[in-house]
């Protein structure tokens, strides 16, 4: 499992390598992976850490996926530069059954990974019992040692006691989980390396248990770039955050220099057929064929198969590809994505029962892709309009009925970029 993860760029920091290899070679393990619900989805950056535990659910191993629901009231001040803000207990609700959901299409819950929520067993903890049985084992020294603490410290803002402590709380859940259910690894980003230490060095000195910890690095893009950021902000895993569409094209635009790796860390393909691909791919990087596998296994797993095939027929039509044949799921996603309105087969909408046809000159001023007919009809003139990404001629002025598609879409466009869709109703 090591090699595995290593050859996936997925190792960076671990406890002891030799003892955790052997570990891991014995027999199943128990891992967890903790993610604080700061909001109510899961977003990229999240995702390397859950596929890390369905890579070890599917080699046998125990994943533990646990949801911070205590943590997340405290905030975890790593790599961070100022204070968090608190979650109330009803965003908290709601934060932690979107990411719920959303991490049962991730992991085998019904298999043998086990999704837990830290704030059942520190709900009833008193200040008095932590204090004693976790914090007498800690040393401010090294608390403050931690890098992220101290460059808090020495800021002009400072960093909250409640902060500052948040180190001992995951600890503390390090501890309940290896106690209660045995876990004897966690993993997480490199920034959670003293999280993860100072659970390890509880454990042994509360316990006299051996247990492990595993840090992966945390991705940027080659142009420098935070991985899973974007000018309008995070890419998240709720479709009503960022849409499928989005969420493909997010992979398709990844630089060549970022593929082999985030084919890597973001897909479950072997390390075999990533290598082959990507020998493929610098033979002729014009297909850009690692995107197109990346972008359609990546979305596969968050979205569905479905989803990742409308989103890539969805990214034809609108790069003007030929729509004939494209299902009624890509006029779907294509709909969250550019201009759509509804008309009806009335005259009122510029429907002629008689002719069965639609007046295009009254389309495009009515969905402004024109400014007035008489920039419709210059428009056409120009050769600048296109019907289902087929040029009109200049002297079309009515577009049939029966060039909808799947009977009820009709798409518009002006120009290279300009669209807007029509869903027909009453047909």
């Amino acid at each position: 499992m090591l090699e595995e993860l290593h050859s996936r760029g997925l190792v960076q920091d671990t406890t002891d390598r030799d003892l955790l290899a052997r570990r891991l070679g014995e027999g199943p393990i128990a891992v967890y992976h903790g993610i604080d619900p700061t909001a109510s989805s899961l977003h990229l950056g999240n995702l390397i850490g859950i596929l890390v535990l369905r890579r070890f659910q599917e080699a046998g191993h125990r994943p533990i996926a646990l949801v911070g629901g205590a943590t997340g009231m405290v905030g975890d001040p790593s790599g961070r530069s100022d204070e968090r803000n608190l979650l109330d207990d009803d965003t908290l609700a709601a934060n932690l059954s979107g990411i719920r959901g959303q991490l049962e299409k991730l992991l085998d819950f019904d298999g043998n990974a086990e999704l837990v929520n830290n704030y059942d067993w520190t709900r009833d903890l008193t200040l008095i019992e932590f204090l004693r049985d976790t914090g007498k084992h800690a040393t401010v020294n090294q608390m403050a040692a931690k890098h992220s603490v101290r460059r808090r410290m020495e800021s002009e803002t400072g960093i909250s006691f409640t902060e500052f402590a948040y180190m001992l709380l995951q600890a503390y859940d390090y501890w309940w989980l290896h106690n209660n259910l045995r876990c004897e690894l966690q993993v997480g980003g490199s920034d959670q390396w003293g999280n993860i230490t100072a659970g390890v060095d509880l454990i042994r000195r509360r316990c006299g248990a051996p247990v492990h910890g595993l840090t992966w690095p945390l991705l940027t893009r080659s142009d420098g770039a935070k991985f899973g950021k974007t000018a309008e902000g995070a890419i998240w895993l709720d479709p009503e955050r960022t849409s499928p569409y989005r969420f493909h094209q997010y992979f398709i635009q990844i630089p060549d220099e970022d593929a082999e790796r985030s084919l890597l860390q973001f897909t479950m393909l072997s390390v075999p057929e990533i290598a082959e691909l990507i020998d493929a791919h610098r033979r002729d990087p014009g297909k850009r064929e690692a995107q197109r596998t990346l972008a359609h296994e990546a979305t596969s797993l968050v979205h569905g198969p479905a989803a990742a095939s409308a989103a890539a027929e969805a990214a034809r039509i609108l790069f003007g590809s030929s729509v004939g044949g494209m299902d009624r799921a890509a006029f779907e996603a294509v709909a969250g994505e550019v201009p759509t309105s509804t008309v009806a087969l009335t005259p009122d909408s510029g429907f002629d029962a008689a002719a069965n046809s639609f007046d295009l000159v009254g389309l495009l001023a009515a969905t402004g892709l024109a400014s007035s007919k008489g920039d419709a009809r210059r428009g056409l003139s120009e050769g600048s309009v296109y019907v289902n990404n087929e040029r009109v001629s200049a002297t079309a002025s009515a577009v049939a009925a029966d060039r909808l598609l799947h009977g009820r879409y009709l798409l518009l466009r002006r120009g290279k970029r300009r669209y807007h869709l029509l869903q027909v109703e009453n047909r």
